[in-house]
């Protein structure tokens, strides 16, 4: 092979091996070529030296990565050669494959074993680091046995390799922790160096959280702890500082306080000397404990350790739990890693920067250390700049400052983006440089280099957001350079400078705006986002020259193939003052409500230019008691001989009275012209139905007439007979109402039935003071006795007079929605509504028996119903019946054994059940717009049952209210592949329409909708679960036998299923 002399050029002259058949040979082609037949034959043979030879080729070839797993049969063999060279390479070998060929490594178990008690050391280690690595939970016991006895081993180094192998076990049976506990406690006391440190790492991962077995131990490992070895070193560390933050005391309690409040003291002017000695008393830090001192004093030698891992532990040790003036200690050891490797250093400044977030002065006695080089790489050069703008203070941001000046000039622009970031960073930090840097930044936009322009623009908008008095030069200069920068961040920031403070440049914010509609479509989304923020902020402020311009934005990023910029447009369009255009309907109406014309809307009418006659609402008193009467013709009051007196006059003549009356008179005339023309002028488009409606009035007026000329002789008899024709006006108004086709005609019909009811009105109450009133001489006194009881009681018998018409389904069927009273200017698709359903079927479908549950029968039937947890829900009611002689408990739904998208909506337990008792409960399933179905377990008294609900595909639907308008539109949209149809034989002759439609109301959850032909029959509803139209339209031959069924949906499976059904059930009629 290929690595035939990597250890050996010369081959012993006794093996006889076909190297033409080796790969590396050039014979790729040969048939007699096996793998590693050599291989295989140098292991079986007798010689160790050929044995040594191959071993040392297979760990070549593991160590370069080549799979060497089929030789597994043949190494393993080798395990209990005499010669100690192989026998280790074969341990080493399967501690590799050990894992991946476990059954022929449980071969060796007894090898294993037997080498266990070997008398050399480094072959007991081996055969437990092998048998460790067997990952069979068969073997644990013996796992254990072995690691209890090597724990125990007079060599140190079997005893590392037990501490070793207690993780895998542990890993591999999680039950063996107790066991492992006690065996970690024996190693933990351990003397030797090169055990504790094993012997803590399996305390970490066994059973981090007993800090019990360190507290016996923690003093000898703080005195071993320089004596350890490194990779030791650094586990123990790691340790000893979680159990230090557990026991000891914060040694910076009190110096933290101090350092915090400092500035706050210094701002006082003067304070009183008890106080302040109090203070310092009381944040004087507390004496360490002795162990806490101990762990420091040992671990501080090991800040000159070689290794790097190991000085970085140290360091958090010192971070974390010792006293701050202390921590200083760690800077030197840090910075003298900086002279390591780039991957140390990158480890290195990392803590450093973070360490330097809260201790400053720690690291500023060495800021020259961290003055980029330029053989350092980008990320060093990074985090060097970090630390510097950590370490900035008002004494030396002047040297700090000038190195970033000269970094800037470098070639790498990833470092010089982060050094002008640097610079923003130690601007906003420190406000005595805020206006330097600021200037400097600006200077910067001048530069040729457009990436150092565009981290400017950045860094200086940073900078603006806190401070914008007096920089409004700055946001014009920055304004200019729009068409120059094509850094899409810098652009951004730009374009948000000028949103923000578009007010300081009202001119020249437009203006961009302007360009950048141009430009809307090649712009990056970052910058698209910025222009539709810059364009909202020109609306509200600036909405006279930037609204169209605006609208333009927002039309181009309402098609933006980016959907956050979509969403962007339509947030912001919609956070546009929405009731600035409400103001044009009229407050407290639906149409102000939804923001748009509602049907029955008038609109509200503007002021006059001149005022009108104030003297035609001049009425007399009596008036206005009596204002029903404005319809009433004049004649009929002239033919009356008395009146009724008036409210406020007690005391009047008989003349006085036939005044009042002819006054009456006159004003009833009046009133009836000035509303006979009113009608006339609102009702002259609709001339027809007027005329009807007048016609009506008079048949009234004629009827009213005549009743009043019989009230003399009916007493309280013809009281109640005009009672009972009032309530037929009512309800002949009402229906001429219900009949009326058009928004007007429906107003004029409910101002005849209000004039109707009013004049009835009227006349009941003149009715009751007349027959109440005595006949001769004392009319007058009787009716200033009676007349305030008897206005009150009329103003209780009549309904209040409305002047808004009521809400009924001729007039906009908001409440009871149908869809042949919708009004054709309705747009497309605004008439579908979810209705009713017109059939509940009353078959139940037996679900269990009651001779296999032992008395328990359940049946299902579907409501029809929408369930009350989710409208994607189909509502089925369970009965539940209990045949037997005992109660049954607790019935409920157990496990859910549902298809992929569908659901179950549990129904309310039953605690208990009676014998010859029924209860019901109800279930929600949402089928997903499937017939596959919805299996469940039913748990009733301890027992489980397995029920399974299919649903018809007729129970799978919603009805739908809708017009034949979008019947027929949506019918269109579902042509093709979503149609499917097919001929119905009827065996009876001619059915009845009524028998069809009830049938298809039978089988199916539809809604027929009112269709202008009568040879077709049209249906509408939606699946329950995806909302899919679902359409079917019957349309009937001459004969009525031969007709034809077509039915539209999306779902093709729900489509045709549903038509086979139609077909078979109109076929049985």
């Amino acid at each position: 092979m290929a690595a035939t002399g990597s250890y050996n050029n010369e081959r012993p002259p006794s093996v006889d091996a076909d190297y033409s058949a080796d790969p590396a040979s050039g014979s790729f082609f040969s048939t007699e070529y096996k793998k590693h037949e050599d291989l295989k034959q140098m292991l079986d043979s007798n010689k160790d030296g050929l044995k040594l030879e191959a071993m040392k080729r297979i760990i070549g070839m593991v160590a370069k990565g080549r799979d060497a797993s089929e030789l597994f049969p043949a190494v393993v063999k080798n395990v209990v050669s005499a010669n100690l060279e192989v026998k280790k390479l074969v341990y080493v070998y399967l501690v590799r494959y050990a894992e991946e060929q476990q059954d022929l490594a449980l071969l060796s178990i007894s090898t294993f074993q037997r080498a266990l008690k070997d008398p050399n050391q480094l072959i007991r280690a081996c055969a437990l680091r092998v048998l460790s690595s067997i990952r069979v939970p068969v073997i644990v016991p013996i796992m254990m046995l072995s690691i209890k006895d090597a724990v125990s081993d007079m060599s140190p180094y079997v005893r590392k390799t037990a501490a070793h192998a207690i993780p895998k076990l542990y890993n591999l049976d999680p039950e063996q922790k107790e066991e492992l506990i006690q065996v970690i406690e024996k190693l933990l006391s351990d003397e030797t160096t090169l055990v504790v440190g094993s012997a803590v790492m399996a305390f970490e991962e066994v059973c981090p959280e007993r800090i019990d077995l360190i507290h016996k131990n923690y003093r000898k490992l703080c005195n071993l702890l320089v004596d350890v070895e490194e990779w030791g070193q650094v586990i123990i560390i790691n340790m000893l500082t979680r159990y230090a933050r557990t026991q000891f005391v914060d040694p910076n309690a009190g110096i933290e306080v101090e350092d915090k409040e400092q500035p706050f003291y210094e701002d006082e002017d003067e304070e009183e000397d008890g106080e302040a000695e109090a203070e310092k008393l009381q944040q004087r830090p507390k004496m360490m404990d002795h162990d806490h001192r101990l762990l420091l004093r040992n671990a501080k030698p090991l800040l000159q350790s070689r290794n790097a891992a190991v000085v970085l532990a140290v360091a958090q040790l010192y971070q974390h739990i010792a006293p701050r003036p202390e921590v200083s200690l760690v800077a030197r050891a840090l910075v003298r890693l900086l002279r390591s490797h780039r991957e140390v250093q990158a480890v290195v400044l990392t803590n450093i920067a973070s360490m330097s977030t809260r201790r400053k002065d720690m690291f500023e006695p060495y800021l020259k250390s961290f003055f980029v080089r330029s053989s350092d790489p980008t990320h060093i050069k990074s985090l060097k700049l970090e630390v510097l703008t950590n370490l900035a203070t008002d004494t030396n941001i002047a040297v700090i400052l000038r190195e970033f000046q000269t970094y800037i000039g470098s070639s790498d622009k990833e470092f010089v983006a982060a050094t002008i970031q640097a610079i923003g960073r130690c601007a906003s930090n420190i406000r005595e440089v805020t206006d330097t840097c600021l200037s400097g930044l600006v200077t910067l936009l001048s530069n040729r280099d457009e990436s150092v322009v565009g981290e400017s623009v950045v860094v200086i908008r940073k900078l603006l957001q806190s401070e914008t008095v007096g920089h409004k030069d700055i946001i014009r200069h920055m304004a200019r350079l729009v068409d120059k920068i094509k850094i899409p961040m810098a652009r951004a920031s730009i374009l948000w400078l000028l949103g923000e403070y578009c007010d300081k440049v009202p001119k020249i914010a437009p203006d961009v705006l302007r360009k950048m509609a141009k430009t809307f479509t090649a712009e990056d989304d970052i910058v698209k986002l910025q222009i539709l923020t810059l364009a909202t902020k020109l609306y509200l402020t600036n909405p006279k020259q930037t609204r169209l311009l605006c609208q333009y934005v927002y039309n181009l990023a309402k098609y933006d193939t980016n959907y956050d910029i979509r969403d962007r447009a339509r947030l912001t369009r919609a956070l546009q003052s929405s009731f600035k255009d409400r103001d044009q309907f009229q407050l407290s109406t639906l149409s102000h409500l939804i923001n748009a014309r509602a049907t029955g809307y008038q609109d509200l009418p503007d002021f006059p230019i001149e005022a009108a006659d104030p003297n035609v609402r001049c009425v007399e008193v009596p008036a206005i008691f009596a204002p029903e009467n404005h319809h009433r013709p004049a004649y009929q009051s002239r033919s009356k001989p008395k009146k009724p007196e008036s409210f406020y006059s007690d005391e009047s003549s008989p003349g006085d009275e036939s005044d009042e009356e002819s006054e009456s008179d006159s004003e009833s005339d009046s009133s009836d012209s000035s509303s006979s023309g009113s009608s006339d002028e609102d009702d002259e488009d609709e001339s027809d139905s007027d005329d009807e409606e007048d016609d009506d009035d008079e048949d009234e007026e004629e009827e009213e007439q005549q009743q009043a000329k019989g009230r003399k002789k009916g007493g309280s008899t013809s009281v109640k007979k005009h009672t009972g024709k009032r309530e037929a006006t009512r309800a002949s108004g009402t229906e001429d109402s219900d009949t009326s086709s058009t928004s007007s005609s429906d107003s004029s019909s409910e101002d005849d039935s209000e004039s109707s009811s009013n004049t009835s009105e009227e006349e009941t109450t003149k009715k009751k003071s007349k027959a109440e009133a005595p006949k001769g001489g004392n009319r007058q006194v009787g009716g200033s006795k009676r007349s305030n009881l008897d206005l009150l009681l009329d103003l209780e018998d009549s309904p209040p007079a409305m002047d808004t018409p009521l809400l009924t389904p001729s007039l906009g069927g908001l409440l009871t929605p149908s869809p042949s009273s919708q009004p054709p200017s309705l747009p497309p698709g605004a008439s579908i509504q979810p209705a009713s359903a017109k059939f509940i079927p009353v078959a139940k479908q037996e679900l269990l028996n009651r001779i296999s549950s032992g008395g328990l029968a359940v049946a299902c039937r579907f409501t029809r119903s929408p369930h009350l947890y989710s409208p994607r829900m189909t509502s089925v009611e369970l009965s539940f019946t209990n045949s037997g002689a005992e109660e049954i408990k607790d019935i409920s739904v157990g496990a859910k054994k549902l298809a992929p998208g569908m659901a179950l909506h549990e129904f309310a337990g039953i605690t208990v059940l009676a014998p010859g008792a029924t209860l019901c409960g109800t279930l929600g399933i949402d089928f997903n717009d499937t017939t596959q179905p919805a299996a469940f377990d039913l748990v009733a008294g301890g027992r489980t049952f397995n029920l399974s609900i299919t649903a018809p595909v007729g129970e799978l639907l919603m009805p739908l209210a809708m017009s034949e308008a979008d019947f027929n539109l949506n019918q269109i949209k579902l042509r093709g592949m979503n149609e499917l149809s097919g001929p119905v034989s009827v065996s009876t002759n001619q059915p009845a329409t009524t028998t069809i439609v009830d049938k298809i109301y039978e089988i199916a959850n539809l809604l027929q909708v009112q269709s202008s032909s009568s040879t077709s029959l049209k249906f509408g509803g939606q699946t329950a679960s995806g909302k899919a139209l679902v359409l079917v339209s019957v349309l009937l031959s001459e004969s009525g036998q031969e007709s034809s069924v077509t039915v539209n949906c999306e779902k093709l499976v729900i489509s045709s299923m549903l038509l086979k059904e139609i077909q078979s059930a109109v076929k049985k009629i």
